[in-house]
Parts: structure tokens; C-alpha cells; sequence
């Protein structure tokens, strides 16, 4: 009887504690949300940004059904912290990551994503759009690819 008792309570335990972990993660990711609004809305918050690398990237050939994985790097040359408020790809076969947290005057980060080029035969052209405390707000970023058929 007790070794159920403690079985019950230590699943009771595990599961107060996922659920406060998921509260806490849903008050951080709101947070963030409204620091990075504030931010986008008050030009005394604005920066300036520096693409390390081209904002146009040529891809190449691939075959169909391949994966790609494109990055571009950034600086951020104000003295204002560059929050990067979302990245969004412009189509489904495209999916976009972006630093979660401010990137200090100075200091560098990375937008990457990733192509899936199953179902997608021929040139494409794709964007990724970064929305950041900058004068401009939005970047588009491109990548251009042909991807051969598969046979």
C-alpha cells in the first residue's frame, strides 16, 4: 500500500511540474512577444543591421527530394539591441529559424533555413522575411535553387 501511495504521488509530482515548466515557457514566449512589439513600434529602439553575408544566395543545382540548408549571418552595427521580432518563409517548403534572444551591439547571429525540394521540380526562387527593430523593419532574404527532377 505505501509503495502505491509513493508511486501516485511521485506521478502527481512529475506532472505539476510539466505543467509549470509549459506556464512558464508560455509567459517567457508572451514576454518576448511584447518586448520585441515595443521595440518594433519605438524608433528610440531602432538599430541598425549588417548582412555578413549576401541577402541573395545562390543554391546551385540539387536533385528533388534533397533537403538544403541556407544561412545568413548579421551584425548588428547600432547601439540599440537587434531584436529579431519573426522570420517568415514565403511558402510551406521553406521553414525559417531566428535567434531567440536580442543580439548585443556588436555581436553577430544567424537566420538559417531549410528547403524541402520534394514536389518542387525546376527553378525556384524563395524568400524568408525578417521583422527586426531596424529603420526599414523588414529584410527579404532570397535563395535561388534548380532542382533536377527526380526520374
Amino acid at each position: 500500500m505505501k509503495y502505491i501511495f509513493l508511486a501516485l504521488l511521485s506521478g502527481l509530482l512529475l506532472i505539476a511540474c510539466n505543467t509549470n515548466d509549459k506556464k512558464a515557457e508560455g509567459r517567457s514566449n508572451k514576454m518576448n512577444d511584447s518586448l520585441a512589439q515595443k521595440a518594433m513600434s519605438d524608433s528610440t529602439n531602432f538599430t541598425t543591421i549588417q548582412w555578413l553575408d549576401s541577402t541573395t544566395q545562390d543554391l546551385g543545382k540539387i536533385n528533388e527530394g534533397q533537403m538544403v540548408e541556407i544561412s545568413w549571418r548579421f551584425r548588428n552595427t547600432g547601439n540599440k539591441p537587434l531584436i529579431i521580432a519573426n522570420v517568415s518563409p514565403g511558402c510551406g517548403c521553406t521553414v525559417a529559424d531566428k535567434p531567440e534572444e536580442p543580439i548585443a551591439p556588436g555581436n553577430e547571429g544567424v537566420i538559417k533555413a531549410r528547403f524541402d525540394s520534394k514536389g518542387h521540380p525546376g527553378q525556384a526562387t524563395k524568400n524568408v522575411n525578417v521583422r527586426a527593430n531596424t529603420k526599414d523593419n523588414v529584410t527579404t532574404l532570397l535563395f535561388r535553387v534548380y532542382v533536377t527532377k527526380q526520374q
